[in-house]
């Protein structure tokens, strides 16, 4: 199994349609093989950096995830609302 841990820092106030496009994400990620849960959460002491953690049976599972063309199409809309590059780090156990 592996974690995936997104880092996001949404620019001004596009919080609501960047987190609209997250959800989205969060739904079609929901429908690929090997995906096991998710969960967003966003900083105590700033309402714009979001950390977003998903689990997926293995890191093949997460690599075609990566590579679906409709993600990448979602993640540069949301990259579209960022102030900075999302920041991603997998980690197994």
């Amino acid at each position: 199994m592996v974690k995936v841990l997104l880092e996001r820092t949404i620019r001004g106030k596009n919080v609501g349609d960047a987190v609209r496009l997250m959800r989205q994400m969060r739904v079609l990620a929901m429908q690929q093989p090997g995906y096991i849960s998710g969960e967003t959460l966003h900083a105590v002491d700033d309402p714009n950096h979001y950390l977003v953690i998903s689990a997926w049976e293995s890191l093949e599972y997460w690599q075609a995830w990566f590579n679906n063309p409709d993600r990448k199409k979602l993640q540069q809309e949301v990259d579209a609302y960022l102030g900075s590059p999302t920041i991603m780090r997998v980690f197994t156990y």
